[in-house]
């Protein structure tokens, strides 16, 4: 660890080695029409509890007339995540859904045998241009659901309770419970998504009831352990009590949940056997998904394949 000038804040005693597991260096990949850095599945660790993949987009400054935009897919397996802290899209699937993404909003979509959908630049905010900002998420679901009816949900910011669990550390319980909150919403995989906002030089202990939990850092500087944390790193959490302190104005990601088992990803599927992997590819190849009442013009072909 770097050392820091006497007036900033200091990370914890080295010698709480315990604290961090691994830590994961979010890797670029393009998505639609920008990159994004892919934090899950990494080489390192493909899950942490039920999360099985982390993008985080941006943030990103987009021209008048470009947009982001993703054409219709599939997924199986699966619950989608959608989380912006800049920037509208809209969110539309096979199940005839029109949701716009709003910063601060939940968008959780769930596959579970399958569905199709795309994401869109919303038409004002592609003409104006502007910045775009947030995470995507997908939580893999347990083996007793993964052929469950597919399902959207939207939660607006303002149903999602605000927490301040320590002085100068602030935020929002997205999904399942921590620091005396519950989001209202629910998932058969119990998993825990927590956004936190420290000042600088704030300090909060990070609670220990997931089996399984991670933090991942979107902006700024945090310490945890021995450990100096920046943007688009994500750090594996032992069991032992972890305290973060920021060293500087810092937004973080804490997740987690217990593990599910392994779990196969092949492009935009997941799935618990190679069997319904294949059956899902050979069914996308053949156009035998639901198509998109209001997006049903485009695709995006399995890799590999002319489209």
């Amino acid at each position: 660890m770097s050392t820091l000038p006497a007036n900033e804040p200091r990370c914890a005693d080295p010698s709480d080695a315990r604290a961090i597991e691994l830590v994961i260096e979010g890797r670029p990949r393009d998505v639609g029409s920008t990159t994004v850095a892919r934090v899950l599945p990494s080489p390192k660790r493909r899950m942490v509890g039920p999360f099985i993949f982390l993008d985080h987009l941006g943030p990103v400054v987009l021209a008048p007339g470009v947009g982001f935009d993703v054409r219709p897919h599939p997924h199986i397996g699966l619950s989608t995540v959608t989380y912006f802290l800049a920037g509208t899209n809209v969110h539309r699937d096979s199940l005839g859904t029109v949701q716009i993404n709003r910063p601060g909003d939940i968008n959780l979509m769930t596959a579970g045998r399958g569905v199709v959908h795309s994401e869109r630049a919303e038409p004002a905010f592609r003409a104006a241009g502007g910045t775009m900002h947030g995470v995507q998420i997908w939580l893999a679901l347990p083996d007793a659901h993964e052929d469950d009816a597919p399902s959207f949900e939207h939660h607006p910011e303002a149903t999602l309770p605000a927490i301040a669990p320590a002085e100068g550390a602030r935020g929002r319980v997205l999904i399942g419970a921590a620091f005396g909150a519950r989001s209202p919403i629910r998932h058969p995989s119990e998993p825990l998504l927590v956004d936190l906002q420290l000042d600088a030089g704030a300090s909060l202990e990070l609670p220990t009831e997931a089996p399984e939990r991670a933090l991942f850092v979107i902006a700024g500087e945090l310490c945890v352990g021995d450990e100096t944390l920046s943007a688009d790193h994500l750090a594996v959490l032992g069991s032992a009590p972890a305290l973060a302190t920021a060293r500087t104005a810092t937004r973080a990601l804490l997740l987690g949940g217990a593990p599910l088992g392994p779990r196969l990803i092949e492009w935009n599927f997941v799935a618990s056997s190679r069997e319904r992997i294949e059956r899902a590819r050979a069914a996308w190849r053949a156009r035998e998904f639901p198509v998109i009442p209001t997006d049903d013009q485009e695709f995006i072909p399995w890799p590999g394949d002319p489209g």
